[in-house]
């Protein structure tokens, strides 16, 4: 029996996040800071605020964090990776990534780390692999239910979860689900 990496966009996402998250907290201290934290503000003569918009998705602020994402996107995003291909599902999740990002900076004034938003996405996004023309899925219905309808209650408490990345790569994850529902070649 051989090993494949059958997954590429999945594991070399983890990969990277894992490689990020131990050169942060070894030889590199603030990495995850510098490169990897949307502020709740953006310079726009700063470059590196347009590539934190990207990288955000990257960096975690701990293990737990970290396992935390990766334990639904290592679930999830080898479904994905079949149904929608591999470049198709990085497109996906760089737009979820932007997209979080661009709305946390305009309505919030905190700063965002990790890739809760794409998990929201993709926690949804899956819900329509099995999708046909002109229906909606009882799956897709019941995840709104169980996990968006918690997040926006989440919303009004005083934590460190970003509820609204959540909200946000949900809807995303949604819009393309409804608009991509068959498999890309």
């Amino acid at each position: 029996m051989k090993v494949r990496y059958n997954a590429p966009v999945t594991l070399t996402f983890a990969l990277t996040a894992s490689l990020v998250l131990l050169l942060d907290q070894t030889f590199f201290p603030n990495l995850i800071e510098a490169l990897f934290v949307v502020g709740p503000s953006m310079n726009p003569g700063n470059p590196l605020d347009y590539i934190r918009l990207l990288t955000h998705v990257i960096g975690h602020s701990s293990w737990a964090h970290l396992m935390g994402n990766f334990a639904f996107i290592l679930l999830l995003g080898p479904i994905l990776e079949e149904k929608y291909r591999s470049t198709s599902l990085f497109i996906m999740m760089a737009i979820t990534a932007v997209v979080t990002g661009l709305l946390n900076v305009l309505f919030l004034p905190t700063a965002l780390l990790g890739a809760s938003g794409i998990v929201f996405m993709m926690i949804l996004l899956v819900s329509f692999t099995n999708i046909r023309q002109g229906e909606v899925p009882l799956t897709f219905i019941l995840i709104v239910i169980l996990f968006l309808t918690q997040e926006v209650v989440d919303s009004v408490r005083e934590d460190s979860v970003a509820q609204f990345a959540h909200i946000s790569g949900g809807v995303i994850g949604s819009l393309f689900g409804f608009l991509r529902p068959h498999r890309s070649a």
